[in-house]
């Protein structure tokens, strides 16, 4: 048989040194940099009065949260949906998110963020990597939400179909 020793511990656990790391900044007065992403279609009457309707809309919300900054509202007016490229403060809201100036974006639905499938789900995956998360009104649904992607996927094609049937040129476009 052989004979045992006891021990008391390691080293490490011996010393009892604390080393505090103190944050940069703390997280309970962190505020969420949030966004507002607003557009229509056209430059009719109505869809102006929506237009100002939703910028006046986002501004309240947002500055009346108390941990929320606003970091902009990104709006394009008088633009389609159906391509992310031709929207200038779409892109801006993309670049600000790539550039780590936004945590989450607000929008009244996903026909006003995107009208295009692929589009749509790309953009919402880059941002999602991002850290960024979008909230659709509308439909109540957010990026986070495990389902979102079946979800989206319909819900675009719905606003696609919806943009065909207003836009006659767009329909030929689809039928090629």
């Amino acid at each position: 048989m052989s004979r045992r020793q006891q021990t008391t511990g390691n080293l490490a656990l011996e010393q009892k040194k604390v080393i505090v790391i103190e944050a940069v900044q703390r997280p309970e007065t962190q505020k969420l940099r949030v966004a507002a992403y607003c557009r229509v279609s056209s430059d009719s009457s109505d869809q102006m009065n929506s237009f100002a309707a939703q910028l006046n809309y986002y501004t309240t919300l947002i500055s009346g949260k108390d941990n929320w900054t606003m970091t902009d509202i990104y709006a394009d007016a008088g633009i389609s949906g159906t391509s992310a490229q031709k929207r200038p403060d779409f892109q801006r809201l993309l670049s600000d998110c790539r550039r780590g100036r936004v945590d989450k974006i607000l929008v009244k639905s996903i026909s006003r963020f995107a009208r295009n499938m692929a589009d749509c789900l790309s953009i919402v995956r880059e941002l999602r990597e991002l850290g960024v998360t979008v909230i659709f009104e509308k439909e109540n649904i957010s990026t986070k939400d495990p389902n979102f992607d079946a979800l989206t996927s319909l819900m675009a094609e719905f606003a696609r179909s919806e943009c065909a049937q207003k836009r006659p040129e767009f329909q030929r476009m689809i039928r090629k």
